[in-house]
């Protein structure tokens, strides 16, 4: 490597020591601007899924009726602002009565803040580990619609932090059997029984449900033996 490279390297260097110690900066805002919102709200449910189903498709329709019959029964929901599964949600949130929040993430494609999250409780984040901080915090049951990897990682980062005990346990609901059969059955298989890296308790953890009474009763039937509370 030559002086000039060198220097040059050098150079980069320092300025993203400086850009990283402001950038603390920012991402305390975004947590601060989050608990004060999220903190006013009542019990809300998170509803994760794809961002690429389109109204009128099965999945679409079964997120607005499952986010309906949660706010008819007294919960806000939660989703990520954007369109697909998200819309869906916030819509049902708008059609049962509810509290409609949007956490909206700055993306190069495909996320803009859809027409259905109430003026006062749409937030955007640049951050995704803040983001998701106040989806587990600030919520007291999570239903999985189908969706691609964001949907897989904030599964498994909720699934995480109920199995280690970081957060309270709640209800953790895995919506359309046939979707998630082919990864429930490995996980059932392969990651339980073949490498024992889970356990049957762990596993217990996830419910599977079809239609959106199914989702209602199950949140219903475990708030009936547990009491709402923040999660950590």
């Amino acid at each position: 490597m030559n002086d000039t490279i060198r220097l040059s390297n050098q150079k980069r260097w320092a300025e993203s020591k400086a850009h990283s110690s402001w950038q603390i900066f920012k991402i305390m805002a975004e947590f601060v601007d989050g608990f004060e919102a999220l903190a006013k709200l009542g019990p809300c449910i998170s509803v994760f899924g794809s961002a690429r189903i389109q109204p009128g498709q099965p999945y679409y329709e079964l997120a607005v009726d499952i986010s309906r019959r949660l706010a008819e029964e007294g919960f806000g929901i939660i989703s990520g602002g954007g369109p697909g599964c998200m819309e869906a949600a916030n819509k049902g949130a708008q059609l049962g009565g509810g509290k409609s929040v949007g956490l909206n993430i700055e993306l190069p494609f495909e996320q803009h803040a859809n027409p259905f999250i109430d003026r006062d409780a749409s937030l955007h984040f640049d951050y995704f580990f803040v983001r998701k901080v106040m989806f587990t915090k600030y919520s007291q049951g999570f239903v999985m619609m189908p969706g691609g990897f964001g949907t897989m990682d904030e599964f498994f980062e909720v699934a995480t932090l109920i199995q280690t005990r970081k957060m309270s346990q709640v209800p953790l609901i895995l919506v359309g059997s046939e979707y998630w059969k082919g990864l429930m059955q490995w996980v059932n298989d392969i990651m339980m029984k073949k490498e024992g890296n889970v356990s049957q308790k762990d596993i217990d953890l996830l419910q599977i449900a079809d239609t959106a009474d199914e989702v209602a009763d199950l949140v219903l039937k475990f708030y009936s033996k547990h009491s709402l509370q923040p999660n950590f």
